[in-house]
């Protein structure tokens, strides 16, 4: 395993083999943040009945708890609602699926779950490109070879998950070539 990959590890089989579902990894860029509310009156509450078909459709996963939601929360996933509309249908419904995802996630798991986006953006862009190959070697494997490894992750105490790559070493992907091509460190 590189030198770059290794430190790295443990948080690649967290997001993926822990039992917090997350957003793929793929090489994003952060949303812009959210501008300051200052002063600003939050925004008006929207019923569910006040919604579009095109935002009911994306949001469907949030209907039951919408019209209970906070002002400011409601206003965010709109203006989330209105980027999705514009995505590809396929896309739409991964974002679907996502929200899905996110509602039934016990408050513990979002926590984690935020926690690794936030060790993910702090990665450089070299780790987070082989961390995404790695990844995608990893959907690569064969299913049952998959759910065995996730298995014995699962079995490990969070200690010996550290060194997991080690003791691991015939079952994993083989590591992507260092940069420079062959004999290059």
């Amino acid at each position: 395993m590189t030198r770059i990959l290794r430190p790295i590890l443990p948080l690649l089989l967290a997001a993926l083999l822990g039992s917090v579902a997350v957003a793929p990894l793929h090489a994003q860029s952060a949303p812009p943040p959210p501008p300051p509310h200052g002063d600003m009156p939050p925004p008006p509450p929207r019923p569910w009945s006040s919604l579009d078909p095109a935002q009911r459709d994306v949001l469907a996963p949030l209907q039951k708890e919408w019209d209970s939601m906070p002002p400011r929360k409601q206003s965010r996933m709109l203006q989330r609602a209105e980027r999705w509309v514009t995505l590809p249908p396929e896309r739409r419904e991964e974002v679907r699926q996502h929200i899905a995802r996110w509602q039934q996630m016990t408050p513990d798991e979002r926590r984690q779950a935020r926690e690794n986006r936030r060790k993910f953006n702090e990665l450089s862009p070299q780790q987070r490109e082989q961390l995404h190959a790695t990844f995608e070697r990893f959907q690569q494997l064969p299913p049952a070879q998959r759910e065995r490894l996730i298995r014995e992750w699962h079995s490990l105490p969070p200690a010996e998950r550290l060194h997991w790559d080690e003791r691991r070493g015939h079952d994993r992907p083989p590591p992507p070539p260092p940069p420079g091509g062959p004999g290059h460190p």
